[in-house]
């Protein structure tokens, strides 16, 4: 794997191309999406992105369909 600094982070991986914005947008997008997420099943901060807009709880088993790169839980539809 490529060698990368603090301050570029998982956008490090593009070197100097694309500009800026876009390094960092995508950097805070990949940063929402890798972390763990609260489920609206059992509430544990356990939810992984299992694919694009799929996720699931690893306490529970819920499975759900929401945003591609956040759960937004507004617009979620919640199966079992």
């Amino acid at each position: 794997m490529s060698k990368r600094t603090e301050k570029a982070g998982t956008a490090g991986r593009f070197g100097a191309r694309y500009g800026v914005v876009v390094r960092n947008r995508v950097r805070t997008i990949e940063a929402n999406q890798k972390k763990s997420h609260e489920c609206p099943v059992c509430h544990h901060t356990s939810v992984k992105r299992v694919s694009s807009g799929i996720w699931a709880c690893k306490h529970c088993g819920a499975k759900y369909a929401a945003g591609a790169y956040s759960p937004d839980l507004k617009k979620a539809t919640i199966g079992e």
